[in-house]
């Protein structure tokens, strides 16, 4: 039976108007009134032609006329959300009263912070106050623990606030640091109720031991606060963490619950008990992205139900994009809010057709167990894609063997929460056997997530991203149309060219790779990402880039699946973008001065993943194995920024280095006067070869190479010609990433040797000077 897809353009319209107006709410009500005029010319062919005409006009109109609301709904809560009377006071710091709309999360370290999610209601500062109700995310000095964030959900807080703009589509409007926090007024009684079922089934949980206890809490009631960085990351690369997203599946198990239960009662009356249930769960677990998406189709449902005309599940679905996206067009860049609704669609309209054809070779059973996780992980592959630069070889095990354990959990630890205030022996013993399953779905994710051949390489950029979409839409069809399983095939053999053309380039990159290299320069665009290599099996990583794709590839083609040091010289962009994405993967971070709470939050997001921190001071020094690194820059005093740039030498056998970050002429004069750097054979070139650059320096340390990382093509006009007639005049050849990909250097007999990923000047592991 083919799925009822009338709505589908409309969901389509709402939900791609609103990922575009939302970047720039000043442009929306121009757009509503373009798709105004669409509308009123679609609707004119609808009524005045037959046929094909009106069959396309007719869902062209619906389409206008949902992103024609959308836009309007941008248009109305754009200024509400951003007011000009508040952005005009961002210069000043202040006190703002603020409604805790989610659990505060912690993030822990030597920096401890609590990360609040709220409703800007008030803000006082410049002498004016502002009256408002915006979203806004704060950085609480201290522990989410502490008595002023004690009131949960609905409570309001009094804090002094710095607040800045976030950026532009961001699902909340403003970001700031708050310190002094209070209560100024208690959550309303439900909210109150609901927050201290939380608190006490999550108190629970932590009691019991290992995994199981510190995920039981996110399977059951969507709250992984408890849930450590290696698990979250685990869950993650095994395709599991959906299973701490309340969704779809625990909506179905609370509904049938009550339905079951009320079976006796008649039809209204039990159809309306189960809206109450549904409500009152979603009190309970929070409004998450992917809860609304959930509960609100469940709703549909049963209001058709109770007028005696039950709705489709695709119908329900687009209806229900549509809704939310006109009350909240922000959820339309909420990754969550696209996971949940993809892998809904993917079951609603693929399941029943691929366990038919998987029915012909395998028992029904294991033919379903089979098709549900693999037709969600279809539809939400592009997605998914974004997320990680991999096609996951595991997620359809992983899924089967934990997916039977997730309604366990979710039963079993809902049913403990709701319990516990009453009787907590009973919950107690509820919670315990909710362990089981939740600690085997954690043994799951952790097997999973350890096997090194779990992601295969795919296409980066947006052909990548196009190509995949493309794919997985025509093994949609395939699936849908017997007549069209030809273009199956020929899916099938485009997802395996893809992966195999991305694998193969990877492997004969990874097979040419010199075994005794010790200093990598990644290619990551316009920024720095500097590896380097100690025996047995230890790295550093000298600044990330602002690419975490780009940087995974590079750590992932040279083997580097744990950092031992992490040092970020500075805080800008292009050299820590991607550092949160290595949270729970370094085990010591070496930062310099701190340029605010950006930095100091980067610095906790990381702490949270287990390194140890420490701000780099001269002297400093260490070793991974027989590679030796040493601090030489900032001093005491300097400030933040690129003149503040950790400087560090690292010696290994037959080699030494310089990293000299986006340290500027006056700063390289500076570090010449109070370091005496020595010569060296290889010099990570300072601020992607910007002019800005001391030839005393250079003439100084005398390397044989100076790596030199920037992009292709990038607007700055790096590496200048004054750079490069800089490293001419000492004899240093300059290694580009911009030209030349990613970079390699090892010792050599007669100097040092190099290889690079493109060679247009030069083939690679090519001997090149030695020390002066």
């Amino acid at each position: 039976m083919t799925p009822d897809a009338r709505l589908v353009p409309a969901a389509v319209a709402a939900w791609l108007g609103a990922a575009v107006l939302i970047a720039d709410p000043g442009t929306a009500f121009a757009a509503a009134g373009g798709l105004g005029a669409v509308l009123v010319v679609a609707l004119a062919i609808a009524l005045r032609t037959r046929g094909r005409p009106a069959a396309v006009a007719a869902p062209l109109a619906l389409a206008a006329a949902v992103a024609g609301l959308v836009a309007v709904s941008v248009g109305v809560t754009g200024p509400q959300r951003a007011p000009d009377a508040l952005t005009r006071l961002l210069d000043h710091e202040g006190t703002a009263v603020v409604e805790l709309t989610a659990v505060p999360r912690r993030a822990s370290g030597p920096l401890e912070t609590a990360i609040v999610e709220g409703s800007l209601r008030e803000y006082r500062g410049g002498g004016a106050t502002v009256v408002c109700a915006t979203p806004v995310l704060l950085f609480v000095r201290g522990s989410p623990d502490q008595a002023g964030l004690g009131g949960g959900i609905g409570a309001r807080i009094l804090a002094g606030v710095r607040l800045d703009r976030a950026e532009p589509g961001d699902d909340v409007a403003y970001l700031g640091s708050a310190t002094d926090v209070r209560q100024v007024t208690p959550p309303p009684p439900l909210l109150a109720w609901a927050s201290a079922l939380r608190r006490g089934f999550t108190a629970t949980a932590g009691e019991l031991p290992g995994d199981g206890g510190q995920l039981l809490p996110g399977l059951a009631i969507g709250d992984d606060s408890r849930v450590p960085p290696d698990l979250t990351g685990d869950m993650r690369r095994s395709s599991l963490s959906h299973l701490t997203a309340v969704s779809g599946a625990n909506c179905v198990v609370v509904v049938a619950t009550i339905l079951l239960l009320a079976r006796r009662l008649p039809r209204v009356p039990r159809l309306g008990l189960a809206a109450l249930a549904l409500g009152g769960f979603v009190v309970l677990v929070t409004p998450q992205p992917s809860v609304l998406r959930a509960a609100t189709m469940g709703l549909l449902v049963l209001v058709a139900t109770a007028r005696g005309r039950p709705g489709g599940g695709l119908p329900t679905l687009a209806a229900t994009v549509v809704l939310l996206l006109v009350l909240d067009p922000w959820l339309s860049r909420d990754a969550g809010f696209a996971l949940s609704t993809l892998a809904t669609a993917g079951l609603l309209v693929l399941a029943a057709p691929a366990t038919a054809l998987l029915g012909r070779a395998l028992p029904l059973p294991l033919a379903a167990a089979l098709a549900v996780p693999a037709c969600a992980q279809l539809a939400c592959q592009p997605v998914l894609l974004l997320l990680d630069a991999r096609l996951s070889l595991w997620s359809v095990p992983a899924n089967l063997l934990a997916g039977p354990a997730a309604p366990l959990a979710t039963l079993g630890g809902l049913a403990a929460c709701l319990v516990l205030p009453w009787a907590p022996g009973l919950g107690q013993v509820l919670a315990a056997a909710a362990w089981a399953p939740a600690a085997w779905i954690a043994a799951v994710a952790r097997f999973f997530a350890g096997q090194d051949t779990g992601g295969v390489p795919w296409p980066d950029g947006a052909g990548g991203l196009l190509l995949l979409a493309a794919i997985s839409v025509t093994m949609g069809a395939a699936l849908l149309r017997p007549a069209a399983r030809r273009l199956g095939i020929v899916a099938v053999a485009a997802l395996l060219a893809g992966s195999g053309a991305a694998a193969g380039a990877a492997l004969g990159r990874s097979g040419s790779i010199p075994p005794d290299w010790r200093i990598a320069s990644c290619d990551i665009g316009q920024g720095d990402a500097s590896v380097l290599r100690g025996d047995g099996g230890r790295f550093a990583l000298i600044d990330t880039g602002d690419n975490p794709a780009a940087l995974e590839r590079c750590l992932s083609t040279l083997g580097v699946r744990r950092i031992s040091l992490l040092v970020l010289t500075h805080f800008d962009l292009d050299h820590v973008g991607a550092a949160p994405t290595l949270a729970g993967k370094v085990d010591e971070l070496l930062v310099g001065p701190s340029d605010g709470r950006d930095a100091d939050r980067l610095a906790a997001t990381l702490a949270a993943g287990g390194a140890q921190v420490r701000r780099a001071a001269v002297g400093d020094s260490g070793r991974l194995g027989d590679l030796g690194w040493r601090v030489l820059w900032p001093g005491p005093g300097i400030p933040p920024g690129n003149g503040a740039s950790v400087t560090i030498e690292a010696t290994a056998p037959g080699l030494r280095a310089l990293f000299l970050g986006d340290l500027g002429e006056e700063a390289q004069d500076a570090l010449l006067r109070s370091a005496a750097p020595r010569p060296v054979d290889v010099v990570k070139v300072a601020h992607h070869g910007s002019a800005d650059q001391s030839p005393r320096l250079y003439e100084r340390i005398r390397a044989s190479v100076g790596l030199i990382s920037c992009g292709a093509g990038n607007d700055y006009g790096h590496p200048t010609a004054r750079l490069l007639q800089v490293l001419a005049d000492v004899g240093t050849t300059p290694l580009r990433t911009d030209l030349e990909g990613m970079l390699l250097v090892a010792p050599g007999p007669d100097g040092v040797r190099v290889w690079t990923e493109r060679s247009p000047d030069r083939d690679p592991a090519t001997a090149v000077g030695h020390r002066g």
